[in-house]
């Protein structure tokens, strides 16, 4: 009899539990997590932690839960770590959120109840061929779900209670770490590592079923001040030079058919405008900046401020300001340096009944960034889909195999330890 046939049904009810506890982050606050409502989460999820008898779970002050499983092993073990994000996107609502099983999916559109313009439909979520004979979970319309990345949350979960309920199961060390803020690109960002004590980790963030991501963007912001000439409009004629018609002109420069999220796809990168905001005197764009290759951000960035320029031949009493901010960098620069890291990521979806598929993340992880922090830490499937959006949703029985994977990682991390 396999282990795992004793992994309980706990796993869809802890799910849903989660997903009723708004974690959004916030993107325009200064404070550390960016909503404190983040907490809310952490603290149920350390007083869950201390029911299973793992006594080190705890809440620190910026929001991140840290916790121990003891080794189960006589062997010096590497510690490996499983990470996942408490917070919700700021792109939709993630308040008041009410999950919804859809049991026994055959193919059907799925009409949400609370907006029925928010449907379901194989066309447009391809994954759901798949599906067919499980047990799906939505929100009502109005919300996101939040499966990312409450399914990696209640997977680790899961897999940490059935750990710690079969002692004779033969493991390592294993580290717990659950952070704030990896939404808007500040999940790390006061993570202690050395508190953390890990050797290497897995992060649980991914999507389709069986999916092991060891390669990611590298990642630029650009904040660009476009500075212009206010006047009285009355009066303004050869004087007003209008921040917000030069960032139009320079927004109107990028190119349509490439270097952008809605016309690039593999490997191909891109420059996204994500704000404006400002008046006629001062006009400020954010964008992000993304590809595969470091090298090429610099291309883009190099690219975009040569639109700059010549825009602005136009409106010779104007000025600007080109900031870059380094965000994450492509977690393969690391991980090619520990590929039995990644190795046994795949063996671990194998041993549970699954095709393992590597592929690469047009997106970002906190494992970017706990890569280059010192803790090689690839990406390994939750079962997420449709995420930031209302019709975001996600299988019961593919997190059961995330939780399955989790288990094998920690047993099969003591085996091959000599």
């Amino acid at each position: 009899m396999s282990a795992y046939e004793n992994i309980n049904n706990s796993l869809t009810d802890r799910f849903v539990r989660y997903t009723a506890i708004d974690t959004q982050s916030d993107p325009s606050s200064d404070s550390f997590p960016s909503t404190e409502k983040q907490k809310n989460l952490g603290r149920l999820l350390v007083a869950e932690l201390l029911e299973m008898g793992i006594n080190d779970a705890h809440l620190d002050g910026y929001g991140y839960v840290y916790a121990s499983i003891p080794s189960t092993s006589d062997k010096k073990v590497p510690v490996i770590c499983f990470c996942s994000h408490m917070d919700t996107s700021p792109d939709c609502s993630g308040e008041n959120v009410k999950a919804i099983i859809h049991k026994n999916y055959q193919g059907e559109d799925i009409i949400l109840p609370d907006d029925e313009t928010q449907i379901l439909r194989l066309k447009d979520h391809v994954d759901l061929k798949n599906q067919i004979g499980n047990d799906l979970i939505t929100a009502s319309g109005l919300t996101l779900l939040g499966a990312d990345n409450k399914a990696g949350v209640a997977e680790i979960m899961e897999a940490a209670k059935f750990l710690m309920n079969n002692p004779e199961l033969k493991h390592g060390e294993i580290k717990i770490l659950f952070t704030p803020d990896e939404e808007i690109g500040h999940g790390v960002d006061h993570v202690d590592i050395k508190k953390l004590g890990a050797d290497f980790a897995y992060t649980v963030d991914g999507e389709s079923l069986g999916t092991i991501e060891n390669e990611t963007f590298s990642a630029d912001g650009v904040k660009l001040i476009i500075k212009g000439i206010s006047a009285h409009p009355g009066f303004a004629k050869n004087k007003m030079e209008s921040a917000i018609k030069i960032a139009s002109e320079i927004i109107s420069q990028l190119p349509k058919d490439t270097l952008s999220p809605e016309s690039t796809s593999d490997l191909a990168g891109f420059i996204h405008p994500v704000s404006i905001n400002g008046g006629v005197e001062q006009t400020d764009i954010e964008f992000i900046i993304r590809d595969f290759d470091t090298e090429k951000l610099k291309e883009h960035e190099q690219f975009l401020e040569e639109i700059v320029k010549q825009v602005l031949k136009s409106y010779p009493n104007s000025t600007y300001e080109f900031h870059v901010e380094e965000q994450y960098r492509n977690m393969k620069m690391i991980l090619d340096q520990y590929p039995n890291l990644t190795q046994l990521a795949i063996e671990a979806v194998e041993r549970a009944g699954l095709e393992a598929k590597l592929q690469r993340i047009r997106g970002g992880t906190d494992g970017s960034r706990l890569s280059f922090m010192g803790l090689p830490c690839p990406n390994i499937f939750a079962g997420e889909h449709a995420f930031h959006s209302k019709q975001e949703w996600v299988s019961v029985q593919d997190m059961e195999k995330a939780v399955q994977t989790i288990v094998n990682l920690a047993l099969i991390w003591e085996e091959k330890f000599k």
